[in-house]
């Protein structure tokens, strides 16, 4: 069975290091067993790149430095790299969360799993067929497609 694509939005990898638990750690945890398939592209690797650089995020994660990053190792490794040849531009209210619409669109993906699922509205997530999720409401669409 192929796995579920899905773009994971940053804050979930990152919730899923600072929580204890919870829908954030086992979606990801989902991805490294390979049974969700997260997309990667460029502009996403960056924005992990330097979230995971800012030391001061991650002062209350129970892993160490070496330890984040083996994890975040792990989960590229996971990941299907995706080019994004065009840029849909959807004008989101974050200009910064317009690059996770192109690669969703680019990778086939019809959900991004965020913990900011108000920043996703809009005509143009409609037109692409693409819904933003948190992370919980992921797990039980994804088990209901099962």
């Amino acid at each position: 069975m192929t796995p579920f694509s899905v773009v994971l939005d940053t804050n979930v990898f990152i919730g899923a290091l600072l929580g204890e638990g919870g829908a954030n750690r086992k979606l990801v945890r989902l991805c490294l067993q390979g049974r969700i398939e997260p997309l990667m592209g460029v502009a996403l690797f960056a924005e992990f790149e330097s979230l995971m650089a800012r030391r001061d995020v991650f002062r209350k994660c129970a892993l160490n430095e070496a330890e984040r990053n083996e994890l975040l190792d792990s989960f590229l490794g996971a990941c299907r790299w995706v080019p994004v040849y065009f840029l849909w531009r959807p004008n989101l209210p974050d200009e910064a969360d317009n690059h996770l619409v192109e690669l969703a669109a680019a990778g086939g993906a019809s959900v991004i799993a965020t913990n900011n699922v108000r920043d996703f509205v809009g005509e143009q997530m409609r037109f692409l067929g693409i819904e933003a999720m948190s992370p919980g409401a992921f797990i039980k669409h994804w088990e209901s497609q099962r």
